[in-house]
């Protein structure tokens, strides 16, 4: 049984088969979350990264034939850290693409599956045996989880640069043609791609969500600009009921359709919007993105 509690595994229906998966299935292949197109309506797609990339979380352990897997070999190269596991439809379905972009970029492209399996390692290993899965494959950790934050389904991966700062994170299904176009503009490659940059408010890391000033599914119509202020400050300090463990920002960002931290958001811009002072609730405690 998967360490993953039934909220994750309705996220990963969702995320992984309902939206990307569908896209992919009724779709022509390289729409389904593809890059987005200019803003100008050309026809030239746009990849986009993070404009001030925070650097990769250290990683230093054994793969599953006991040979060390270490971030300090990681520079000059461009790093997909793929969180899967073998229960996972849409991670089994994405494996062959990664192998092929290895196939296609060679030594200058590393791959490091995190495997959140249950499973004793022995049958990760005969499973990614049988599948030809020939990049490392390491067994996640609470600590590993923690240290990357923000894994709301699976298949998720994090896109490193060749400098080792995480620019990018996708979560679901994604293109093999995108990953394609993004890899070439970080290795310096020719593309036809053009590069356009965003300030992480949670996209990537969770714990940034503190910087956003507009949250999915949040309204702030009617406040003031300091009002505004409150009410972020106040879903940035106050936890979400859910059992996500994950103050009420995170848990917009990490799961927009959570129904509790919808509510209880709303719940807080109508407090600050009357001048109501809030009820005492406990602190966040942590900024895990899995409640194990």
């Amino acid at each position: 049984m998967s360490r993953v509690n039934t909220r994750r595994l309705v996220v990963l229906a969702v995320a992984g088969l309902g939206l990307l998966g569908a896209a992919r299935a009724f779709l022509p292949r390289v729409s389904a979350a593809a890059p987005a197109r200019s803003a100008e309506g050309s026809d030239q797609p746009v990849i986009r990264f993070v404009k001030n990339p925070e650097m990769a979380p250290p990683l230093q352990a054994l793969d599953l034939l006991g040979k060390p897997v270490s971030k300090d070999n990681w520079p000059g190269k461009v790093v997909l850290v793929n969180f899967w596991a073998t229960w996972c439809p849409p991670c089994r379905e994405e494996i062959p693409e990664l192998l092929e972009l290895k196939r296609e970029f060679k030594d200058r492209l590393e791959i490091v599956g995190i495997s959140e399996d249950d499973d004793p390692p022995v049958e990760v290993l005969k499973f990614a045996r049988k599948q030809g899965m020939t990049y490392p494959i390491v067994m996640a950790t609470g600590e590993l989880i923690d240290a990357y934050g923000g894994v709301p389904a699976l298949p998720t991966s994090f896109l490193i640069d060749t400098q080792g700062r995480v620019v990018q994170k996708h979560s679901g299904l994604y293109p093999i043609e995108a990953y394609d176009l993004e890899i070439r503009s970080l290795l310096g490659l020719p593309t036809v791609a053009r590069v356009e940059t965003f300030v992480d408010t949670g996209q990537v890391f969770l714990k940034n969500a503190a910087n956003a000033t507009e949250l999915p599914g949040v309204s702030f119509k009617g406040l003031t600009a300091d009002q505004k202020k409150r009410a972020l400050r106040r879903m940035n300090s106050e936890s979400c009921t859910c059992g996500c463990k994950l103050t009420l920002s995170q848990c917009r960002v990490n799961d927009t359709e959570c129904p509790v931290s919808g509510e209880l958001t709303a719940k807080v811009v109508k407090e600050v919007a009357s001048g109501a002072k809030p009820a005492p609730t406990p602190p966040s405690k942590g900024t895990n993105s899995i409640a194990q």
